[in-house]
């Protein structure tokens, strides 16, 4: 016997009394996809894990470095300072070397590797044999843990058993073994020879992903006209090449900026102050003696330094123009 319309409105609504209300979230859903609150809806998700990863460990460093937090002093917790610990650090002589020493890194080593990466990528993009082998070879480097290549090459420039130092002697390039880390008008030329080392598989690998997507026929049309392989290289490849050459630069100045595993491996900062760059100040500051909220306030004058540079490069570069 069919059963009317009424009674299975009413034989519906009995049985919706009786399952989880949890459950009532499906029509929910379904009324809400036919609205323009989908779109962010769908957002949400993403934003928290934005939110989880990249603003709560930001705002984090910013509440921090506006407290006094000292592990060595835990009776005083942590007393809001303001901007007292930015105001110390505008008195702080190591602050000021440190800032330096990290422009003077960080340039040299990442003009340096760029320029060596730009080199070998344009040379691995001619399709010759044994390029693919070769650009492995090039990529280890890169791969190599940072702890590794850095205990790796203290041994090489070892003053006593160093392969580097035994090779300049025996070509006369030097009389005796040099301290190469432990003398300060070579301790940090030589971290930017291991930074270089370090470095150039990261541009070459980006800039020669760049430079396989620039159509050759491009260049035979420029070599048609008469262009010679410099006026190719300004007109056609530069200019292409920008929008890779502006991530490759900024995601490396980031990394070297926030990175003093070279330093703690190699130099320890010394001898002296010599090698001491920002990062390796907040991190002694942190976990060597630490006080964690002027460890902050360090990390986040470095956070508006890399902001600062990042919007300026952009801004030089024409990247963000319409």
């Amino acid at each position: 016997m069919a059963v009317a319309p009424a009674d299975r409105r009413s034989g519906l609504s009995l049985l919706r009394s009786h399952w989880p209300a949890w459950l009532d979230l499906f029509g929910w859903v379904g009324r809400i996809s036919e609205t323009r609150y989908w779109a962010w809806l769908m957002l949400l998700p993403g934003f928290l894990l934005i939110s989880v990863v990249i603003f709560y460990p930001v705002i984090s460093g910013i509440w921090l470095s506006l407290h006094e937090y000292n592990l060595l002093r835990p009776a005083r917790g942590q007393p809001f300072v303001g901007l007292q610990q930015f105001i110390d650090l505008l008195d702080d002589e190591k602050f000021w070397l440190s800032l330096r020493n990290t422009a003077y890194f960080g340039v040299f080593n990442v003009v340096n590797p760029f320029l060596l990466g730009l080199v070998i990528a344009l040379a691995l993009k001619r399709a010759v044999r044994g390029a693919g082998l070769v650009r492995t070879l090039i990529l280890m480097p890169w791969f190599m843990p940072s702890v590794v290549a850095g205990h790796m090459w203290a041994l090489l420039l070892d003053s006593r058993l160093g392969v580097i130092n035994d090779i300049l002697v025996k070509l006369g390039l030097l009389e005796s073994y040099w301290p190469w880390f432990a003398r300060t008008e070579t301790a940090m030329p030589a971290i930017l020879l291991v930074g270089l080392w370090r470095g150039f598989p990261f541009f070459a690998l980006l800039l020669l992903a760049g430079l396989q997507s620039i159509s050759q026929e491009m260049y035979e049309a420029a070599a048609v006209d008469g262009a010679n392989a410099l006026s190719r290289f300004r007109h056609i490849t530069v200019p292409l090449l920008l929008p890779v050459i502006v991530v490759a630069i900024t995601l490396r100045t980031i990394a070297v900026v926030n990175s003093p595993d070279l330093m703690i491996i190699l130099t320890g900062g010394g001898p002296g102050l010599a090698t001491h760059v920002l990062s390796f100040y907040a991190f002694q500051t942190a976990y060597a003696t630490f006080d964690f909220g002027y460890a902050a306030a360090l990390s986040v004058v470095m956070l508006g330094i890399l902001i600062f540079f990042t919007l300026i490069y952009l801004r030089v570069a024409g990247v963000d123009r319409d």
